[in-house]
């Protein structure tokens, strides 16, 4: 797989219709009526397989019926491998809170907290539970998107995000360190995106406006199509725009 090609094509590929990136920010700025959220997703869902089926353009935004189940299944594959992490840190925090309740305490009562007792009460545990999860999220991600497109190239089917040791031939099929590569690449571009355009944002309201419907759908697009581009290169050799 030649990174830099797949990136590059992820990175044109939002452009081939603006009209429809802006739909797509419209549907995540409205998000807080939770059905858009799922059509939002759904759609990111559908770039995955019109690129499975070698189409150049981003899909129409019909069938949203269709859209919307394909959202929820998206949001539920995301949620369970994330559920390890989300419970760790759940847990994390609420020692946290509670550690911080009895700092609270103690201060009131004595009024003087040390630094050895404030690492006692707030530390090791719940710092590192947080660590923990960190570490899990940063791991399962780049697996978790060849589940994915493991699900879209089984046209939606939710189990075969699930089927744990074709998604780990798959994963070796395109190769542990060009998976690492393409992992941290994705990262980089997202990094680099938002840093630009929230420096736009801070200095003028054409800059928000320009972050809400253009970047967040734009980046979603391009890590959709990323996503692509990584399961299709464990079937072939080179990249095939």
């Amino acid at each position: 797989m030649d990174i830099g090609d797949v990136i590059s094509d992820s990175l044109r590929y939002p452009s081939s219709d603006w009209s429809k990136v802006v739909i797509l920010g419209v549907l995540f700025l409205i998000s807080f009526l939770i059905i858009p959220i799922f059509l939002a997703l759904g759609y990111t869902f559908r770039v995955i397989k019109a690129s499975l089926a070698g189409l150049e353009e981003l899909p129409a935004f019909e069938e949203w019926g269709e859209m919307f189940v394909e959202g929820i299944k998206l949001f539920l594959v995301y949620m369970i491998y994330s559920l390890p992490a989300i419970i760790i840190s759940s847990i994390s925090f609420s020692s946290l809170w509670s550690s911080l309740m009895s700092l609270t305490n103690i201060t009131q009562t004595s009024g003087t907290v040390t630094p050895n007792m404030f690492l006692a009460l707030t530390g090791s545990t719940a710092i590192i539970g947080l660590i923990i999860a960190g570490i899990y999220i940063l791991v399962i991600y780049p697996i978790m998107a060849v589940a994915i497109g493991n699900m879209a190239y089984y046209n939606g089917e939710l189990g075969a995000a699930f089927r744990f040791d074709e998604i780990l031939s798959i994963v070796s099929q395109i190769g542990w360190v060009d998976l690492i590569i393409w992992y941290i690449v994705v990262i980089m571009v997202g990094i680099a995106i938002w840093f630009v355009v929230s420096i736009i944002a801070i200095i003028s309201i054409l800059g928000w406006i320009i972050l809400i419907f253009i970047v967040y759908p734009y980046f979603y697009l391009f890590y959709a199509r990323a996503i692509a581009w990584l399961y299709f290169s464990a079937f072939v050799e080179e990249y095939v725009p």
